[in-house]
């Protein structure tokens, strides 16, 4: 069935958790005004759970009630992988047979960003998830350059290596920032080159929206849990294939 309901205690019984924080002190007034926030939410009956103290003046809440909505997974809209999942093996062996030459990478946090954690997981050797990030490729050069990279930075470091593909994490969201960095630094893209000589320009982190690529200017969102063989995989494809046209 294509029509689902929430599972909390018994199967259809539209049970749903939902964290929160409002800048009220913790009191009994506070939870009071997160049961009713959740009420007005579409929770009914809304139970605060949890209730705790986050610093002067605000509180984080836990709330379980029943939601009366339904889901029809026919209508959702998701980014369908459509290139094939490569081996290590396989990649460097299509690069070579394509390309002629190693595949250049340039990655970066842009921004205030210092949270290296999500690119290093893909370029650094060690990986993520059981997988080796792109440095272990043999037909991949990479140039991680950190953390506070700022948008000019990116772009001359992807004309001075001749990059082939930009990679950029974006943990930091307060505000959007992800989204408007992004941005920008697409816009700096377009205008520093042609766009038949524009390398691959791919985002990722926690809290992007895979189905946005177009309206930030760039190829392709990945999101959370993403791994360096599915990076690799995209990048190869899209490298490979634009090659041959």
């Amino acid at each position: 069935m294509s029509i689902v309901r929430p599972y909390g205690d018994t199967t259809g019984d539209g049970m749903v958790q939902l964290s929160f924080t409002l800048p009220i002190k913790h009191s009994k007034v506070a939870e009071g005004a997160a049961a009713q926030l959740a009420n007005k939410m579409g929770m009914d009956p809304a139970l605060v759970v949890h209730a705790k103290p986050m610093g002067d003046g605000f509180t984080f809440f836990v709330v379980y009630g029943r939601v009366n909505h339904l889901v029809d997974t026919d209508q959702v809209e998701v980014v369908e992988r459509d290139y094939p999942l490569l081996t290590p093996k396989e990649a460097n062996a299509a690069i070579k047979r394509s390309l002629r030459r190693r595949m250049v990478v340039v990655g970066g946090c842009i921004g205030t960003d210092a949270h290296t954690v999500g690119i290093d997981a893909i370029l650094n050797i060690k990986g993520f998830a059981g997988e080796k990030g792109l440095e272990y490729y043999r037909e991949v050069k990479v140039v991680n350059l950190g953390a506070q990279v700022s948008v000019p930075q990116l772009v001359d470091a992807a004309i001075t290596e001749k990059a082939d593909a930009v990679l950029v994490s974006q943990v930091v969201t307060q505000r959007d920032a992800h989204l408007l960095n992004t941005r920008e630094m697409s816009a700096a893209f377009r205008e520093s080159y042609p766009a038949a000589k524009r390398p691959l320009l791919v985002v990722g982190g926690p809290r992007f929206d895979e189905t946005m690529a177009d309206e930030l200017g760039v190829d392709r969102v990945f999101s959370r849990g993403t791994t360096p063989g599915e990076v690799a995989s995209y990048l190869v494809h899209r490298l490979t294939t634009r090659k041959a046209s």
